[in-house]
């Protein structure tokens, strides 16, 4: 089944995560196949002010165990985090 995550940054977070982002992309990339897409929102000057991270998982609490690890959470990087099943009707992606 698939999960996403939607995040929001607190205010003024661009330093942090900055400082945190190598540690992050460690942990995407320790998701090994479960992970199918992941990237930041941007604010109106292409800033990372959120995330959305979607990963494939046994059920929603193995999702946000998954979740949890994110050094961007363990940072309190994020002011709103959401976790929802998440289920793909169109998908026009392009690398």
């Amino acid at each position: 089944m698939l999960f996403a995550l939607v995040a929001l940054d607190r205010p003024n977070a661009v330093e942090d995560r900055l400082r945190v982002r190598p540690d992050h992309l460690k942990f995407l990339d320790s998701l090994g196949d479960s992970l199918l897409l992941a990237g930041p929102f941007l604010n109106d000057k292409g800033e990372s002010v959120g995330s959305i991270v979607i990963i494939e998982s046994e059920s929603l609490d193995t999702a946000r165990a998954a979740f949890n690890r994110d050094p961007y959470i363990e940072a309190g990087l994020f002011d709103m985090v959401m976790v929802k099943p998440w289920k793909t009707v169109v998908n026009r992606m392009r690398a």
